[in-house]
């Protein structure tokens, strides 16, 4: 009875081990597949063509600026087949605003295009700009005094060139609120004339007027004492005066014949001093020293003394320098 037992609680432990068995096989079964196919699908998503594309983009990325250089290259290249990138800068005298300024059209076609920039005022402080350093690659002036001087301090080397001549007239108000009918009208007391400074080539040039005037019979004694003691204003160019005049500010004003432009002679009266008083202004030009565009330079002076250059100085009045 005993054996029995034994025997059936034995075969007993088998069915259960053998049950255990088959439930567990299917377990490994299960995630063996399920797990393998899931790793095999995510390392495809990391190696797929879109992710290949990224780095291609890097790539293509820095060709750009490759290609962008090229111009940039070959840009040096310019100055050799003209002058457009070159710039040309002038100190001229307030004068020589008009027709200077027309010259640049004519001249920059002759150069390539070349830009003209101008510094324009009294000739002593442009002068006095160049030898503080600024940047002149030419220098104009209204008279010889200025251009002298930096022959002398060595910062003009090139032997200037006369290339226009001016005179001096004297205007009054559209209206002449002075009453100023000739030049004897300018000494008499409580008039006001507006004068550019002794120091300016136009003040200077009319103190020598002054002088000429005081030695002759026909002015009064004293005559150039009167007149300056009418001066309310002494200006740093000569455009300054025109403008006082024009605007009513003084009765009358001492400048060139040059300054009676189409513009402002409708506003202003204009009496002539003959040429027993009056002062030729002579205008010299040339390359300075310390000139960045030295040939550009030297080439603007040449256009300025060519027929082309003096048909315009012609055009605004002025007389030749020949």
């Amino acid at each position: 009875m005993r054996g029995l037992r034994l025997v059936s609680a034995l075969m007993l432990s088998a069915l259960i081990l053998a049950g255990c068995a088959g439930t567990a096989a299917p377990s490994p079964t299960a995630t063996t597949a399920a797990k393998p196919a899931a790793a095999t699908t995510a390392p495809a998503a990391l190696t797929s063509p879109a992710a290949t594309k990224a780095p291609a983009a890097t790539t293509a990325s820095p060709a750009a600026p490759t290609a962008a250089a090229k111009p940039a290259a070959t840009s040096p290249v310019a100055p050799t087949e003209g002058s457009s990138s070159k710039e040309l800068m002038v100190f001229a005298a307030a004068s020589l605003t008009e027709s200077f300024n027309e010259m640049a059209t004519g001249f920059s076609a002759k150069a390539g295009g070349a830009k003209v920039t101008y510094n324009f005022g009294g000739s002593n402080q442009l002068r006095a700009q160049i030898e503080q350093g600024a940047r002149a690659d030419v220098f104009a002036s209204a008279n010889e005094t200025e251009m002298n001087t930096l022959v002398k301090a060595g910062l003009v080397t090139a032997t200037p060139s006369t290339f226009a001549k001016n005179r001096l007239v004297v205007i009054t108000p559209k209206a002449n609120p002075g009453k100023i009918e000739k030049l004897q009208d300018l000494a008499r007391e409580g008039l006001k004339i507006v004068a550019a400074g002794p120091n300016v080539p136009v003040g200077g040039y009319m103190l020598q007027m002054l002088d000429k005037m005081s030695t002759d019979p026909a002015y009064d004694a004293g005559f150039k004492e009167k007149f300056m003691k009418n001066v309310i204003s002494q200006e740093t160019d000569v455009k300054q005066v025109v403008a006082k005049v024009q605007l009513g500010e003084g009765d009358a004003g001492v400048v060139y014949s040059t300054d009676v432009t189409t513009k402002v002679a409708p506003d202003v009266r204009m009496i002539e001093v003959p040429d027993a008083y009056n002062v030729i202004a002579q205008y010299p030009i040339a390359p300075t020293r310390d000139a960045k565009e030295k040939e550009l330079g030297q080439a603007f002076v040449q256009y300025l003394l060519s027929n082309d250059g003096q048909q315009v100085m012609k055009k605004y009045n002025f007389a030749p320098a020949r």
